[in-house]
């Protein structure tokens, strides 16, 4: 079974690239997986992999990732999000003739935020995906059942930036994850409520950077926001 989603790879690329002509190095994506196959059966879903479309896509967006600077790879612990990590890796070698590290898989790249599977899926069922994630983030989901909204944002966030502080000026973070991790970070950071950016589309995502000093944030749906760390709550788990 699969899900039409756009493949936006040329739009991620296309705002790193844009990144690195203004001279700024520092960079870190966060990335949905590419295209993937479904499951009807809850217990198969971590490990689902890849279309054969989704495998040439995440191929393709290595191969057209710049040869400087050097990715460096994290993922979820999901099987589709380690493949296309797997696969960019592969696709940048290819192209380049280069080795890189081994990608790193991550607690906070997979869905940390779910606390109880069983009634996140029923409720799902029950109100449909785009008003449970508005109500999700209105904080009318008890969070025994889903993190709070604001906590996962800061948590994605440091994250991302503690990416960003462990990059030399060779190299860029590029961390495949899950449209859910992607929406709060468009809704929370960059100010772009689901309704209004839409699905979050394979290999589509928001670009974290910095630039004298100062964290921002992007998209090829916004121009650059400043990222307030200090919402960012530095003790959680994972």
């Amino acid at each position: 079974m699969n899900r039409e989603y756009p493949v936006r790879s040329d739009q991620t690329l296309t705002v790193i690239q844009q990144l690195l002509h203004q001279g700024i190095t520092k960079i870190a994506a966060i990335i949905r997986h590419s295209e993937r196959l479904y499951s009807t059966a809850p217990g198969t879903e971590p490990f689902m992999g890849l279309t054969s479309a989704g495998m040439q896509y995440a191929l393709e967006m290595g191969q057209n990732l710049p040869i400087s600077p050097l990715p460096r790879l994290h993922s979820s612990l999901f099987g589709r999000c380690i493949e296309t990590a797997y696969l960019i890796d592969k696709g940048f070698s290819r192209q380049h003739g280069l080795e890189l590290p081994h990608n790193q898989s991550h607690k906070l790249l997979a869905p940390f935020y779910i606390k109880s599977i069983d009634n996140a899926l029923a409720l799902l069922k029950e109100q449909g995906t785009q008003r449970y994630i508005r109500n999700w983030f209105d904080k009318k989901i008890d969070e025994t059942i889903m993190e709070n909204p604001e906590t996962t944002t800061a948590a994605l966030t440091t994250f991302m930036l503690d990416r960003i502080s462990d990059l030399n000026e060779t190299e860029i973070a590029i961390c495949v994850s899950h449209d859910w991790n992607i929406f709060p970070l468009k809704e929370f950071v960059l100010g772009l409520p689901h309704e209004d950016a839409g699905d979050v589309g394979y290999l589509d995502g928001v670009v974290f950077f910095e630039q004298d000093g100062q964290a921002f944030a992007t998209s090829f749906q916004t121009s650059p926001k400043p990222v307030h760390t200090d919402a960012a709550d530095k003790n959680f788990p994972g």
